[in-house]
């Protein structure tokens, strides 16, 4: 199951046994306009190697100023950054918001 709200795709998944817990409301943020994709109900994030790893019991909410709401039903997730291929340059990059 995975979820999608402009640039960031959130995947259902196992975390990592050695994530290290972490402290943030923002799952991820919008370099170009400065705003942010965040969850508004209480959850547990972990991170690893770079990557964010989200925990709840509960349905969490991600808001964004630009994009509708998404309901993420109770379980663990990944978040990742879509990426896209720029032939001319031959190189991979994540979408920026």
């Amino acid at each position: 199951m995975k979820f999608q709200q402009g640039d960031v795709i959130i995947k259902k998944c196992d975390i990592p046994k050695d994530a290290k817990k972490v402290i943030k409301r923002a799952i991820a943020l919008g370099e170009v306009t400065g705003h942010s994709h965040q969850i508004i109900e209480d959850c547990e994030m972990y991170e690893r190697d770079g990557v964010l790893y989200i925990k709840s019991t509960n349905a969490m909410t991600v808001k964004h100023e630009e994009h509708g709401d998404i309901i993420l039903p109770a379980g663990k997730y990944k978040v990742d950054i879509v990426k896209e291929y720029d032939p001319f340059l031959e190189e991979v990059r994540q979408v920026r918001d």
